[in-house]
């Protein structure tokens, strides 16, 4: 009976290790510790450079394009501290249309990240900060 428990727990042993020399996707978390170059240090173990890193829009500045409709009959007036909307006059209207916007959503140091590792264990997908 001993030899067929230890049988097991050899071939558990085999197919565990099987599994991990193919290195599946991981996720695990990271902490930006340089932007320029990117770093990123991976559960206090390694730090990952800007070769083995894929950014994903929820880490890197991006520009989109927004619609807005009509602004009508009112304008600002005073500091932008202390910004008052009044109504104009005489009443008229501008067409706003399509604006292209800013949206500066990059890694800044002290971020906490989620990586995905790829299979393979090269690359690592940056997937969003940790809130």
């Amino acid at each position: 009976m001993p030899d067929v428990i230890a049988l097991m727990k050899a071939i558990k042993r085999t197919a565990v290790e099987a599994v991990e020399a193919e290195k599946p996707v991981k996720i695990c978390f990271g902490k930006v510790t340089g932007v320029s170059p990117l770093q990123i240090c991976v559960e206090q173990k390694m730090t990952l450079g800007k070769h083995q890193l894929v950014l994903t829009r929820n880490v890197t500045d991006y520009k989109v394009l927004v619609s807005g409709g009509n602004v009508q009959d009112y304008c600002y007036e005073g500091e932008l501290s202390e910004t008052h909307t009044l109504p104009l006059s005489p009443s008229h209207t501008h067409a706003i249309g399509n604006v292209e916007v800013t949206v500066y959503n990059g890694l800044a140091v002290g971020d906490e990240v989620v990586l995905l590792r790829q299979q393979g264990g090269q690359k690592y997908i940056v997937a969003d900060r940790v809130v």
